[in-house]
Formats: structure tokens, C-alpha cells, sequence
């Protein structure tokens, strides 16, 4: 089994969504001691945006790409190696103002490939990265799972299924920042899932 972690905060050190994530997959690391982990901090190592060149780039033939061309492009297949490899993907999602960290955007845009991990068909779009189980944790200061301020989840079940992952599972931890117990209480109960998910 081969487990995809990505780490999206903007904190390289002791972020609640990545603390949770590591606690999550040392839990499937024991169900599967043989299991290959890859972890990816896009604090630490972000992924470079997509823009104008990096389009042109990718819907410039192989062929006749330039050298810097190439290695943009390179950029992107790696990260898409990774993912089609993936039996399990732990995916961190820490809301900012709403919406998912500008580092996360950056890695779905680079594995969102036409033909490569999706196509489109006579019966509408086929998502090719099939067959994952797919975690979401997702963290926040305030409570908005449930309600229509939780635009972030609804994105993410919506990009992944449209790339063909879609045996998802979120994991919350919310009300991070509402003060008096409600870290400790926020982290328990993301705590008591992940058990119960690697148990």
C-alpha cells in the first residue's frame, strides 16, 4: 500500500491539520507496517502556480517544448506520479478565510491534467485517479461544517470526484480559535475519528 500525505499549511512546524494528519497515518501505518509513506509539505517545499507560461507549456507538444518549457512541465508530473502511485491519500485542508490555503489550489491545479487525470468523453467527464481512499482534514477557527459557510468541503468533494477519487472522508477540527475549552474539545473529537477510521 502506498500513502500519499499532503501537508497544506502555511505553518511548516506543529499545525493542528498536520499533527492530526501524522496521528492519522501512524494509525494506517499499523494496520499495513509494509506500507510506503510520501509525505509532501507544500509549506516547505511549495508548488509554483500555474500561470500563463505554465499553461502555454502544457499545451505546447513534447516535442517542441523548450528546456525551461520541459522543466516546468516536469514539475507537475512529479507530483502526478505521486498521486496515481496512491493507495491512500491524506489530504490537509486548514480553512483561510474560507477557502482552502493558496499552496493547496497550487498542487490540484498541477494533478488536474486533461487526459492524463481526467478526460472527457461522450458521456461527460471520466476521472482517471480511481481506487484511492481518500482523507480530508480539514481545520478551522470557527464552526462552519454543515452550513453554508463551509464552501471548502463542497470544492474539495467536488474536485476529487471530478479526478475520479471518490471514497472520501472528512475529518474536522473546528473551533479552533472560539477560546475557553473549545482547542482541546475541537482536537479530542477529531482524535476519537481518526482512532476509530485506523482502528
Amino acid at each position: 500500500m502506498n500513502i500519499l500525505q499532503i501537508n497544506s499549511s502555511i505553518r511548516a512546524e506543529n499545525a493542528y491539520s498536520s499533527r492530526l494528519a501524522d496521528s492519522l497515518v501512524a494509525g494506517l501505518r499499523q494496520q499495513a507496517p509494509a506500507a510506503k509513506l510520501t509525505v509532501r509539505d507544500l509549506a516547505k517545499t511549495p508548488h509554483r502556480l500555474l500561470d500563463e507560461a505554465a499553461l502555454i507549456a502544457l499545451s505546447t507538444p513534447a516535442e517542441q517544448r523548450s528546456p525551461a518549457q520541459t522543466q516546468r512541465v516536469a514539475l507537475d508530473d512529479a507530483l502526478i506520479a505521486e498521486i496515481q502511485q496512491a493507495d491512500v491519500v491524506v489530504l490537509t485542508a486548514p480553512m483561510y478565510n474560507f477557502g482552502i490555503p493558496a499552496q493547496l489550489k497550487a498542487w490540484i491545479d498541477a494533478i488536474a491534467r486533461a487526459r492524463v487525470t481526467f478526460q472527457y468523453t461522450e458521456n461527460g467527464v471520466e476521472g482517471l485517479l480511481k481506487n484511492k481512499q481518500v482523507y480530508v482534514i480539514q481545520t478551522a477557527g470557527g464552526k462552519h461544517s454543515g452550513t453554508e459557510a463551509d464552501s471548502q468541503s463542497t470544492y474539495l468533494r467536488t474536485i476529487l470526484g471530478f479526478l475520479g477519487m471518490t471514497d472520501v472522508t472528512f475529518i474536522y477540527a473546528e473551533g479552533l480559535a472560539m477560546g475557553g475549552d473549545a482547542e482541546q474539545l475541537a482536537l479530542q473529537a477529531a482524535a476519537t475519528q481518526i482512532a476509530a477510521l485506523a482502528a
